[in-house]
């Protein structure tokens, strides 16, 4: 009795793995611009937003455009 309780546990759980597989495939796959979520693609854009603040107030010394 105990090895057909195995058996039959077995059973339902390839059973419930192939239809979590079909339920994965027939749902959209979510929009990723270079395999980024949107978080990190915001912190990404805050790091280069701050170089080229930075760059643009060094060169502005640098060419004593202004004064510090």
């Amino acid at each position: 009795m105990l090895d057909d309780l195995r058996n039959s546990a077995g059973n339902s759980f390839t059973d419930e793995e192939n239809t979590y597989e079909e339920e994965t495939q027939n749902q959209p796959q979510p929009k990723s611009f270079l395999g980024m979520t949107a978080p990190q693609r915001f912190v990404i854009s805050v790091f280069f937003f701050l170089m080229v603040l930075i760059l643009g107030v060094f060169l502005l010394i640098l060419f004593q455009k202004i004064y510090l």
